[in-house]
């Protein structure tokens, strides 16, 4: 059974900083993701990276801001969310799956999703 466990979620003034972190079990993935999904709008892509190689890739709205990691002994993805803006609030979704990189920010080439955590930044 596949699960991913998102943990780190919370409330932060403009300018704070969060840690998220997903941790995955049951299989393997090439690549894990974080999505995000305000109320009233799409879900979008915040950030990704692969498990081989480390490559990595951010929305435009995140970079500078934001750092995606893994930790390939504890199949944990993290992201480290920094100077934090009002924007950011939203439901963050971790996603694992097989995406190529032409397509890592399409959310359905992701197969499996953690249950989301809420992230809130106040003004």
């Amino acid at each position: 059974q596949v699960q991913l466990v998102e943990s780190g979620g919370g409330l932060v003034q403009a300018g704070g900083s969060l840690r998220l972190s997903c941790a995955a079990s049951g299989r393997t993935f090439s690549a894990m993701g974080w999505f995000r999904q305000a109320p009233g709008k799409e879900r979008e892509f915040v950030a990704a990276i692969y498990w081989n190689g480390g490559s990595t890739y951010y929305a435009d709205s995140v970079k500078g801001r934001f750092t995606i990691s893994r930790d390939n002994a504890k199949n944990t993805v993290y992201l480290q969310m920094n100077v934090l803006k009002p924007e950011d609030t939203a439901v963050y979704y971790c996603a694992a799956g097989w995406p190529d990189n032409s397509i890592v920010i399409v959310p359905t080439e992701y197969v499996y999703w953690g249950q989301g955590t809420q992230v809130t930044v106040s003004s």
